[in-house]
């Protein structure tokens, strides 16, 4: 038989639709089946898509008039050359905002239909879904939202069929006896109530995330340790972010004797997931600056970019989903080199409004910021 891709094309008869690929970050490797992904070259490559040649049919088909889309979750599993032909169109995480409209208009019905309910047997107000968007599902997408709104229709209709109730409301407060604890918390103010401890904004595949990074101190030889399965590249900022302590340290008021007789310990948390990237420089910075001076880090203040030996403070990919993630973990001010001011037209515009925005080109600046103006004695 034919191919998929000429199978396909015979089921719609057409020559030109929309194809979709879907999972081609999961394209598997060649063996001595063929490689998958020379095969896809000739089907993308809008060079080569004319003369595609089916093993099965052999003789060419033009395929130039077939609009293909491939979705993926990570751009680095796709093969260099496949990934040439693409055009590549990022698209981020949901606002708490899109989350409630998605909801009301698409998930609670649908979970509801599914579990026999009527609109009058289950009522979920604003501040409920609200509540369960915070608690229960931080993510960029809404497939855990829908989950849980399907185990909450579930439990209702449980309670409609043994009679016990024709029908609820569920409120904020029921959330915990039908879904158990919440799964998350705002752990931000707790995080950062020593000095040495500095909050940072990070990007992932599934969307942005806030990242704590800590550091304290010990008596020692100045050495640097480095924990929470690091990769190269942020290994790098915090040597980066080290020397510069160390060569400005007089400008902070930082006794000398204070760094060359202690180790540094720096940890960043959740030390199976394994992290890397330049941008938590100035993060690193701020934190190690903190556990020398004793100044606490603002618990309300998130920041993110990547550090240079003379103090500027570079830019960094992934805004937008990075100043989400700090919307919903609970931050009010967000630290951002100047040069990512073009990325603020992509912010959406209620976390705009949500947010505070401070546009730093140094270290100093961002100093100046997130500390809090008085040492903590006891540290």
């Amino acid at each position: 038989m034919p191919g998929n891709i000429l199978q396909s094309l015979g089921k719609v008869e057409v020559r030109n639709p929309v194809m979709l690929l879907d999972e081609i970050d999961k394209l598997g490797a060649g063996g001595f089946h063929g490689d998958p992904a020379a095969a896809l070259l000739e089907v993308l490559d809008q060079e080569q898509n004319r003369t595609f040649r089916d093993t099965y049919l052999a003789m060419p088909f033009d395929l130039s008039h077939v609009f293909s889309i491939a979705p993926a979750n990570v751009l680095d599993t796709i093969p260099g050359p496949l990934r040439d032909r693409m055009e590549i169109i990022a698209l981020s995480g949901y606002t708490e905002e899109d989350k409630m409209h998605i909801a009301f208009r698409y998930l609670l019905p649908r979970q509801r239909e599914a579990a026999g309910l009527t609109a009058e047997q289950l009522v979920l107000e604003e501040d409920t879904l609200l509540a369960l968007i915070r608690g229960y599902t931080r993510e960029a997408s809404c497939r855990n939202l829908e989950r849980e709104l399907g185990a909450i229709c579930r439990w209702v209709a449980v309670r409609v069929a043994e009679g016990s109730s024709s029908g609820m409301q569920v409120r904020p407060d029921d959330l915990a006896t039908v879904l158990g604890p919440q799964h998350f918390e705002n752990e931000v103010a707790s995080r950062v109530a020593l000095p040495g401890v500095a909050t940072g904004l990070a990007w992932t595949p599934v969307g942005g995330d806030i990242l704590f990074i800590e550091a304290s101190k010990s008596p020692g030889n100045g050495r640097l340790i480095l924990t929470g399965q690091l990769g190269d590249v942020m290994k790098e900022s915090a040597q980066a972010a080290m020397s510069l302590v160390k060569a400005r340290a007089a400008d902070w008021q930082i006794a000398q004797e204070s760094i060359d007789k202690s180790d540094i310990h720096i940890h960043i948390p959740a030390g199976a997931i394994p992290k890397d990237g330049p941008s938590a420089g100035v993060t690193l910075t701020v934190a190690l600056i903190s556990l020398l001076t004793g100044r606490k880090v603002r618990p309300d203040v998130a920041m993110t970019g990547e550090i240079s030996l003379r103090g500027l403070v570079l830019p960094v990919g992934g805004i937008k989903e990075k100043v989400l993630a700090a919307l919903r973990a609970g931050i009010h001010t967000v630290l951002l080199s100047a040069r990512n001011h073009r990325d603020y037209e992509e912010i959406p515009e209620n976390a705009r409004q949500q947010l505070t925005f401070i546009w730093i080109e140094r270290v100093e600046e961002a100093v100046a910021q997130a500390l809090v103006s008085n040492p903590d004695v006891s540290n």
